[in-house]
């Protein structure tokens, strides 16, 4: 049997300065005398832990300072043994190779990850979605070396996926914070020019809102930052579970974020500043975000070049991240840029706005030193806030602010009492808000000790580690060992080193002579096992692997990915029956589809216990889609399956074909590289995902239409057994691998 390489170490043993992979004696309660063991995941963006790059682009902000001091606090914990920050490795000229290291030290316990997956080059987070199926896989393969987590954190949509999947594949419990929502974004940007279509061409929300409904749906605690995300974000989406979500705020790093002491030594970051004031000294009006036109940037601009009050009393600095070329921006930040200068020069300003090309990431709390030191103001002006983190930074290092009435910074004010709050499209109350704060020398006072005390006593990473632990420890007493987490040493497959799994019904039957060609080849090859995976039930299913003259397989997954055997006996896999039944309520569901109009139930025998069967009118029945969501609305989690555009398969959240393979390579130790998949419909498509080698047959269905471009995917022009073969050719699958599609980036991928 081949071994599978762990993608962090290239080694098939666990690293010496690694925590040891975790023993489970038995399926008992975990036991709480070791300490945890926690995966946070966060994809995209550029993560390093020191110096990170914030700004670059609309992928490096608040949340990579987010998930680094997290998995910092965490760690010092001495309830936590280890922290990992799972991400992905970018080897790219364009940005520094820091980011190629496999492994980085955060702190002690506590370390980046980077798994490689996907194109080597860095690429947006929209271009991050064909590729989450083959993170999955490789951090399978992680975890199989370095030991199993005791809890994985997902953050976003798409880490949010990843991290779903895994946690229901392995049974280990999750935690998701969204950040920020595909919903509230897309009902946001729909107010402005853009149509549906290049909303959706260009941010993919489709796909991004059903990963935050699969997370939600998974998530034993989904941690936000605000109140407000409760009842106003989460609630848009069909599987709000108030009882799930925790309002913990995140920390500010008070290590770095102080007042301004006494001292006549000037930080670098002041010298760059007077490049551009007349008089330096005037109290300074500060504004820090990436020029992103949801900061609404050009509008602060914009009110102080109406004002001559505000234009008279204070300089303006305005820190839109870091450039090197304003034409080497993504279209949308350099427009912003464009419309700043357009204004500083229609207004004038210049001697009175700041907006310096570049910053280090030490220079940011001298920044909200010097304003503070100017008796000036921070603005955070944008026009939705989810949390705003450079508020706290502010807040902790005595400047007053001033920001806009949503989301986070309610909730900051509320706390710490130390600012006002604004309209963000209101110029004349900008105008008001900032006046006040900077002629108001009683006032200024007040709001700046304030600032430092509130963010000391709210917003401090010990007290948000300190409620999340409190909450894992509540998860964790009541969840159950992970299934996979004992594998006994004695139990192996056959002596093969590749192994083929295909569909039954259209994929390997419909033509006799290809599907001779199939048997012949799978008889002469002792190195290759058979599997099969098909809707069919077990007995149905042998019947006609007996009928059609096929060897009996050694895996075979039947009844749609929800009933797993082995071998000449059929030997039943009891690890996956611990899992299947998860949420299952077959009697309510079966009972919600049959009011559904177009729906029809099919016969007894092609019910089992882990699949409800219908057969549909698409002219009468909703939408799988809609179906999805009445499902979700009722209260029942459920995957729903088309096949063959009429056969429709409703099973657990936890079964599909994806996930019975996965479990079995997982279970075996099997290398998913070395396994060709073949389908032809719907409920196929979950097994043709990741880092197997996947072939469509020619004649296949419209619902497997969506996975063409996608990596690893092999649309054979030959149909049935034909096609399958023709795709075991083109891997090479009977010599040296080979995958010429390991990577496809279409233009519309692009980053």
């Amino acid at each position: 049997m081949s071994i599978d390489l762990d993608p962090v170490t290239n080694s098939a043993k666990p690293r010496e300065n690694s925590a040891r992979p975790r023993e489970y004696k038995d399926m008992s309660l975990l036991s709480r005398d070791e300490p945890l063991k926690i995966s946070l995941i966060s994809l995209h963006g550029l993560i390093r832990a020191k110096d990170p790059e914030l700004g670059c682009d609309a992928d490096t902000g608040g949340q990579v300072k987010y998930v680094l001091e997290l998995a910092r606090e965490l760690a010092s914990h001495p309830n936590v043994g280890e922290v990992e920050l799972l991400t992905r490795q970018v080897i790219d000229p364009r940005v520094s190779s820091d980011y190629a290291q496999l492994n980085e030290s955060i702190a002690e316990n506590a370390r980046i990850v980077r798994i490689p997956f996907g194109p080597k080059r860095y690429l947006r987070k929209e271009a991050l979605w064909p590729y989450i199926e083959m993170f999955v896989d490789q951090t399978l393969s992680h975890f199989r070396r370095q030991g199993l987590p005791d809890i994985i954190h997902g953050h976003y949509a798409d880490a949010g996926l990843a991290g779903a999947q895994l946690a229901r594949l392995l049974h280990i419990p999750y935690v998701f914070t969204g950040h920020s929502l595909g919903r509230v974004k897309r009902q946001r940007l729909a107010l402005g020019t853009s149509s549906p279509e290049s909303l959706e061409k260009t941010y993919k929300f489709g796909v991004r809102v059903e990963a935050e409904e699969i997370a939600l749906e998974t998530a034993s605690m989904v941690v936000t930052s605000t109140s407000q995300e409760v009842s106003d974000q989460y609630e848009l989406y069909d599987h709000y579970q108030p009882d799930r979500m925790e309002v913990i705020p995140p920390g500010v790093d008070l290590s770095s974020f102080t007042p301004p002491q006494v001292n006549n030594v000037q930080p670098a970051i002041a010298q760059e500043l007077k490049r551009f004031l007349q008089d330096p000294n005037k109290p300074m009006i500060l504004t820090m975000a990436r020029p992103d036109e949801r900061k609404n940037i050009d509008k602060l601009v914009e009110v102080y070049g109406q004002s001559q009050q505000l234009r008279e009393t204070a300089n303006l600095v305005v820190v839109m991240g870091t450039r090197d070329d304003l034409n080497s921006l993504p279209k949308s930040q350099r427009m912003v840029i464009k419309n700043v200068m357009y204004l500083i020069d229609k207004y004038d300003l210049y001697g009175r706005v700041a907006y310096p090309k570049s910053h280090t990431p030490i220079d940011v709390p001298d920044l909200y030193r010097l304003a503070a030191h100017s008796r000036g103001v921070f603005i955070n002006p944008a026009l939705t806030e989810p949390f705003g983190l450079t508020l706290l930074e502010a807040g902790a290092s005595g400047l007053p602010i001033v920001a806009t009435n949503d989301g986070g910074p309610r909730d900051i004010i509320g706390n710490c009492n130390n600012g006002l709050l604004i309209d963000p499209l209101d110029g004349e109350g900008i105008e008001r808000a900032l006046m006040r704060v900077l002629t108001d020398a009683e006032q200024w006072q007040q709001w700046s000790d304030a600032g430092i005390e509130g963010t000391r006593k709210h917003y401090t990473w010990s007290k948000h580690a300190e409620r999340y632990l409190r909450d894992l420890d509540d998860i964790l007493d009541h969840s159950t060992a992970p299934a996979l987490a004992s594998r006994s040493r004695d139990r192996r497959l056959p002596e093969f080193d590749r192994l083929i799994i295909t569909d039954l019904d259209n994929t390997l039957t419909g033509d006799a002579e290809a599907l001779a060609d199939f048997n012949a080849l799978i008889r002469d090859h002792e190195n290759i096992g058979f599997g099969i995976a098909t809707g069919r039930k077990l007995d149905s299913a042998m019947a006609l692997i007996a009928e059609l003259g096929l060897p009996k397989p050694d895996l075979i997954d039947t009844d749609a990915g929800t009933q797993l055997h082995y071998g000449e006996a059929l030997t039943p896999d009891f690890s996956w029956r611990k899992q299947i039944d998860y949420a299952w309520k077959p009697r309510e569901i079966d009972a919600f589809l049959a009011e559904l109009p177009g729906l029809f139930r099919q016969p007894d025998e092609n019910q089992s216990e882990f699949k409800i069967s219908y057969e549909i009118d698409a002219e009468k029945a909703p939408s799988v889609a809609a179906i999805k969501k009445q499902l979700r609305a009722a209260g029942l989690r459920a995957k729903v399956v088309l096949s063959l555009g009429m056969y429709l398969d409703v099973i657990p959240v936890r079964g599909g074909s994806d996930s019975t393979m996965r479990h079995a390579l997982w279970k075996w130790g099997f290398s998913p590289d070395n396994v060709l998949v073949a389908g032809d419909s719907g409920n196929d498509a979950g097994m043709l995902l990741g880092r197997t080698l996947g072939v469509v047959v020619g004649n296949y269905s419209p619902e497997l239409e969506a996975l063409r471009n996608k990596p690893r995917i092999y649309f054979a022009e030959g149909r049935h057994a034909r096609g399958i073969i023709e795709g075991i050719h083109y891997y090479q699958f009977l010599d040296n691998i080979v995958i010429p599609n390991d990577r496809i980036e279409p233009s519309n991928l692009a980053d």
